[in-house]
């Protein structure tokens, strides 16, 4: 009962307690978070920046995991040498290159190559079954042994047609895969190749302009950039002006094979820009099949090669002498003889007339002798002193990297002088030539040839003044001559007023002087009084025909070329024709009273 009454006793107290309890752990609870509460706030307070960082952090390494997991997902581990190894060919891309009217002449097209991973190519002998009877070019043991190799990474054809892609697509070989890439198209095939150069197949410029580009940096340097095709570089325009270039080659392939020559090459250049409106050399190579490209035969003869240019170094013999001032125009020189000898050299006129010839008439006649005396008039040291002057004695560069050196006489003395002076015993590139009568006819100024479109200002700040303006106004006239009246005749098309001048060299075969093997040069200037453009065409060992009376030398064949040629080309280069001759063209020269100026 005691007992009872105990425990009915204490029941109101447990049952206070019991209430109590949950009271006092709430007002714990309550003073724990509010404490918590107080410090974030501080913290917050004093390190809000400190967190913000903290925060940016963990988003950026979240972002880099799934970054990673989303490329693991796309990209296996052992793909990575895959990418590494196709990235070059992935990336590379060329700008295009366009004539001077936006012609295209270079592009880049997307196409496939096939690769291999070895190691993931369970069966070699079955994957080198299926891919030869799907690309029956390839070589079967070379493509086994390729794929006998524990690489990862394998090229089985480069750029394959779309056909093809879908037949070893079809296949399904494990391990076996296409990477896109670049690859260089020449829409005009053979037209331009010696100015144009070609790629190879890793679209690396190997030559011509295409080695130019990678010169300067101009193509997309193995994935650097972000261009991935040549619409997305600026393109190269090039002086070239594609019309002219094709009928001049057209010219020159007909030339070739009507004088049965070995070969043949000619240009056309703005004489007052320095520009290369085309430029020729046969036998050429397509581009985009470079296979015989190499061949020696295919050598740019404007640039590369080195010949003795004949009597078209006669124009630089008479510009020296009158713009010393040991001839004037009316200058006269005795060929009375018809020889000069130099110790046991003789040298002999080719067109003696045996009397004494003015300055037009020695150009006219193409007198050995007459120039020889000017030359000698001027003296070894002042001789070499021109020459170098203009260009020609030391390499031309241009935008081609191909380019040669002129064979320069290693002890130049008198007889030396003497057999120059009539374009002997020194051996230039065309272009050199070229660009030095551009000089006698534009007013003195030598510009150095370019490829790459541009004006007259531009050429004419890093122009040279070599000779006098009475001295271009002298040959002009001179020239003008000759195309009325000499070798030149037969390029003086009506209406464009033609002056030029022939060059007939004998080639020089094993140190020796070859008499029945000619070279022929012919370089004319249109319009003779105010000139625009410079021809010149050439022929290697060219032989004499019917018309010709047997002849093979230059008026017979470069000239007929060069005539040809500017009939074509001029109303194409804006040249309308004047068929009443220009009034007073040559007015020091009428005030002289120079030979043939009435």
């Amino acid at each position: 009962m005691s007992q009872e009454l105990d425990q009915q006793g204490a029941a109101p107290e447990i049952a206070a307690a019991a209430v109590a309890r949950p009271e006092a752990a709430k007002r714990k609870w309550r003073f724990r978070t509010e404490w918590l509460r107080d410090i974030f706030r501080m913290s917050g307070e004093k390190s809000e920046p400190r967190v913000g960082l903290v925060i940016l952090g963990f988003s950026c390494l979240f972002l880099a995991i799934v970054g990673r997991l989303v490329m693991l997902g796309a990209f296996p581990s052992d793909q990575v040498g895959l990418r590494r190894a196709t990235s070059n060919a992935i990336s590379a891309a060329r700008p295009d290159i366009l004539d001077r009217n936006g012609i295209q002449l270079a592009t880049d097209i997307r196409t496939v190559s096939v690769f291999a991973e070895p190691r993931n190519i369970l069966d070699k002998d079955e994957a080198t079954e299926l891919l030869t009877a799907v690309l029956p070019d390839l070589n079967a043991k070379e493509l086994r042994d390729k794929l006998g190799t524990k690489k990862g990474f394998v090229w089985i054809k480069r750029e394959i047609t779309p056909r093809q892609q879908a037949e070893v697509h079809r296949l399904g070989i494990p391990g076996v895969g296409f990477v896109p890439e670049n690859k260089r198209v020449y829409p005009n095939g053979n037209v331009a190749a010696h100015v144009l150069g070609f790629a190879n197949v890793d679209n690396i410029g190997i030559a011509g302009i295409e080695k130019y580009i990678d010169s300067q940096g101009l193509q997309d340097l193995n994935g650097a950039g972000f261009a991935v095709q040549a619409s997305d570089l600026k393109p190269v325009q090039l002086s070239i002006d594609m019309r002219v270039q094709h009928l001049l080659r057209d010219e020159l392939v007909k030339g070739l094979e009507k004088y049965r020559a070995i070969a043949a090459a000619g240009a056309v250049m703005d004489v007052n820009t320095g520009e290369m409106i085309a430029l020729v050399s046969l036998p050429d190579f397509d581009p985009g099949n470079p296979v015989d490209a190499l061949e020696k035969d295919r050598i740019n003869r404007m640039n590369v090669g080195v010949y003795e240019m004949g009597s078209t170094f006669k124009a630089l013999t008479i510009a020296m002498a009158l713009d010393s001032g040991k001839a004037n125009i009316n200058s006269s020189y005795s060929t009375a003889g018809g020889m000069m000898r130099f110790g046991r050299q003789v040298i002999k006129e080719y067109h003696g007339t045996g009397r004494t010839l003015t300055v037009p008439e020695v150009f006219l006649h193409s007198s050995n002798m007459g120039s020889i005396k000017m030359a000698l008039a001027v003296g070894v040291e002042g001789h070499k002193a021109f020459l170098r002057k203009m260009m020609q004695l030391d390499r031309m560069t241009t935008e081609l990297p191909e380019s040669a050196s002129p064979i320069v006489p290693q002890r130049w003395g008198e007889i030396n002088t003497a057999t120059i002076a009539f374009g002997h015993g020194l051996a230039v590139a065309p272009i050199q030539a070229l660009a030095a009568v551009g000089a006698l006819v534009n007013g003195g100024y030598l510009i150095r040839p370019t490829f790459l479109k541009r004006s007259e200002e531009e050429a004419k700040k890093d122009a040279i003044r070599v000779i006098k303006p009475e001295t271009s106004e002298a040959m002009r006239f001179i020239m003008r001559i000759n195309g009325e009246k000499g070798s030149a005749r037969f390029a003086d098309i009506p209406g464009y007023f033609v002056g030029g001048k022939t060059g007939t060299a004998e080639k020089v075969i094993n140190g020796r002087y070859a008499k029945n093997k000619n070279f022929t040069t012919f370089t004319a200037i249109a319009p003779s009084d105010k000139p625009r453009y410079v021809f010149l065409a050439i022929y290697d060992e060219p032989k004499g025909y019917a018309e010709s009376g047997g002849y093979s030398t230059a008026a017979w064949n470069a000239g007929k070329t060069t005539g040809k040629l500017i009939e074509r080309a001029a109303p194409i280069l804006g040249m309308a024709p004047r068929f009443d001759p220009p009034v007073a063209p040559f007015p020091l020269m009428a005030r002289l009273g120079a030979w043939g100026s009435r």
